[in-house]
């Protein structure tokens, strides 16, 4: 099996990359938003989310604030954009207090940690400028600018694109940046329209949702992506590229050539990412990133691995990553860890022994339960269970429902994994290892 130690940010070199801005902005965005592109209202939006620190609710605030003479847009837009920013520190941690958000730009955005692995790429295979088409609220172009790449960032939504050039604005003011320092221009555009001259890499983030900068509404067509896929697999043909694509992306779509990398953040499937050209490495089509606590990690794979073959239950029960799973890396997995399927087609594997491994959980098996309800209630009543995690593969249950079925009133704690072992419906009672 090929396991990679995952490639690392590069420490940005003697600072982070200073830039300029070229765009005809429109004049239109929301009530009161006008204030966030003054040095006058992000301080008023400083004292805001002081004041929610210190423990004030947004009611008083509105009401205090209302009460000192502020326009009630202006009061709704603080409030608004203070609580993206408070949401967005689990993505952005400390730089989210120094950024501006929508709230389809936060929920679209890269983890800051993500995009500083997809520059990382860029830098590696000698890109000095590249297109970032589709923005965004820049944190792809913030993170290239890092590893000392510069970038033309490209945004067909006009405040979306405005706020993209005030956190590249932000993130150069802290910094104290240089004019010898890699620069970024933003341009409000089409992705399709926009100029490449000067470019030798792009990165795109095709548009999934509805237009719009709050409710918008997945796209389950990939023909309806903004830009289009035919686009973006074209511009593959001729340039380094990079595109950033939803983890579920039928793998029936990725072109021959390409690398594709599924990446999972705290178990948590985020993208699929396909890289051409330079940007592709050697010998790999197939990889499972898995960043977690701080570490990353990889396997990686010349093709699909073929699933391990079916096993007697053993006392270990190993639960894949969904990067793994998406990647098709399972069999590899399997082999590392000396593990077979508990079934055909359920992504579970069991073993006889605990090998620790960042590519799944692991659980000790204490008992196989019967699957009924009734027979499982009482099993569980038995054991003085009242608090009851249910996880399944394979079986059609819902687990929140059958936790209320059961009607648990215990003082202990416990696992289930409802699941198929060679093919019989069993209720496993774990625990995690």
């Amino acid at each position: 099996m090929a396991h990679h130690a995952a490639q690392r940010p590069r420490d940005a070199r003697s600072g982070p990359s200073s830039f300029t801005t070229s765009a005809a902005f429109s004049t239109e965005m929301p009530a009161g938003w006008e204030l966030f592109f003054s040095p006058e209202g992000l301080h008023r939006l400083h004292e805001v989310e002081s004041a929610m620190a210190q423990g004030e609710s947004t009611t008083q605030l509105g009401v205090r604030l209302r009460a000192e003479g502020a326009p009630g847009d202006e009061v709704a837009a603080l409030l608004a954009q203070a609580s993206l920013r408070t949401k967005a520190v689990t993505k952005f941690g400390d730089r989210a207090r120094s950024m501006l958000f929508t709230q389809a730009g936060l929920e679209q955005a890269s983890r800051a940690e993500v995009a500083a692995l997809h520059a990382e790429r860029f830098a590696t295979a000698g890109c000095t400028r590249v297109a970032d088409l589709g923005c965004g609220i820049g944190t792809e172009s913030l993170a290239l600018l890092a590893a000392g790449v510069r970038v033309r960032a490209v945004e067909i939504d006009p405040l979306t694109s405005r706020i993209a050039a005030a956190n590249l604005t932000a993130a150069g003011g802290a910094h104290g940046l240089s004019a010898e320092l890699p620069q970024a221009d933003v341009l409000t555009a089409d992705a399709t329209e926009a100029p490449l001259d000067g470019v030798d890499g792009v990165f795109l983030d095709p548009a999934r949702r509805t237009r719009g900068n709050r409710d918008t509404r997945r796209l389950a067509n990939p023909d309806d992506y903004s830009p289009s896929l035919s686009f973006a697999f074209t511009l593959a043909e001729r340039l380094p590229t990079g595109i950033k694509l939803g983890p579920g992306f039928e793998r029936e779509l990725i072109p021959a050539g390409a690398e594709a990398q599924w990446v999972s953040v705290g178990g948590q499937v985020v993208e699929t990412g396909l890289w051409f050209g330079p940007l592709a490495r050697a010998r790999i089509t197939r990889s499972a990133l898995v960043l977690r606590r701080g570490e990353a990690h990889e396997l990686v794979s010349e093709a699909d691995a073929d699933d391990a073959e079916t096993r007697p239950l053993g006392e270990v029960l190993y639960e894949p990553d969904g990067a793994v799973i998406r990647a098709r890396l399972i069999g590899m997995l399997a082999a590392d860890l000396d593990a077979g399927m508990v079934s055909d087609g359920i992504a579970y594997l069991t073993a006889d022994r605990f090998v620790q491994t960042p590519f799944a959980q692991a659980f000790r098996v204490i008992d196989t339960l019967p699957a009924g309800e009734k027979q499982l209630r009482k099993a569980l009543q038995a054991r003085d269970i009242g608090t009851l995690e249910i996880k399944k593969r394979g079986a059609n249950i819902d687990p929140a429902a059958l936790r209320t079925r059961l009607r648990l009133r215990g003082s202990q704690s416990a696992t289930l994994v409802m699941t198929r072992v060679a093919g019989d419906h069993v209720a496993l009672l774990v625990e995690r290892l």
